[in-house]
């Protein structure tokens, strides 16, 4: 059989035509697809099946919020795009930054790795419930003093972990560069290192956070 030496393509020419046959086969598909809602074999696509959300009530700040949500939406989301309570904020939404740390039944929690069904009628306090420009929670006023943020941006996450991590402190918590773990846990400058390790801050604003941090720490111990 006689080679064929008639096929001269040019790159451009073949990449033209991969396009129009991709184009094409696509054009085919969206109109199967069409014939067959309308024959009545497949259902219509809708926004949210009603199978696939949950109405759940979210305590943030101690007011109650009735919400009706799909089932993967992350607490973040939940806070920010439902709530509409911007102050915790999406970093990384990986959980690895902490910025969107808030504080879920008395434990600080990385709301973009949660979803927000699986807190229906907890006690959730963002940056926003610790306190008020007029009245501001201890441990902000604290980083106000000491200057614990450049940008800001991390700031609310920092504050929230910060406020938590205390508590974790306070009721006994080891941590994982604890010596003893049957003794009650010391803020050393380890320890803080350690609890604060999953809060970022990119402008390096630490020296700073862990001074503001070690003050409110030892007003509570002395109180």
């Amino acid at each position: 059989m006689e080679p064929c030496n008639d096929l001269s393509l040019t790159r451009r020419e073949l990449l033209i035509a991969a396009t129009a046959a991709s184009a094409a086969a696509a054009s085919n598909g969206a109109e199967a697809a069409s014939a067959a809602v309308a024959s009545g074999h497949l259902p219509a696509p809708t926004s949210m099946s009603k199978s696939h959300s949950s109405n759940l009530t979210l305590r943030v700040n101690g007011q109650d919020h009735r919400l009706e949500l799909d089932n993967r939406t992350s607490l973040l989301d939940a806070l920010r795009e439902h709530l509409h309570l911007t102050g915790t904020k999406k970093g990384c939404d990986h959980g690895q930054c902490g910025a969107c740390t808030v504080i879920a039944n008395g434990r600080r929690i990385n709301a973009c790795l949660t979803l927000a069904v699986m807190h229906d009628s907890a006690n959730i306090t963002t940056i926003e419930g610790l306190g008020k420009p007029e009245r501001l929670h201890p441990m902000q006023a604290a980083f106000v003093r000491h200057d614990g943020y450049q940008c800001g941006y991390c700031t609310p996450g920092q504050i929230c972990s910060a406020v938590g991590m205390l508590d974790e402190v306070k009721a006994g918590v080891p941590s994982h560069v604890s010596a003893d773990l049957t003794a009650r846990p010391l803020l050393s400058a380890e320890e803080l290192r350690e609890r604060m390790s999953g809060n970022i801050c990119r402008c390096g604003a630490y020296s700073n956070i862990v001074d503001a941090i070690t003050e409110v720490a030892g007003k509570s111990a002395s109180a």
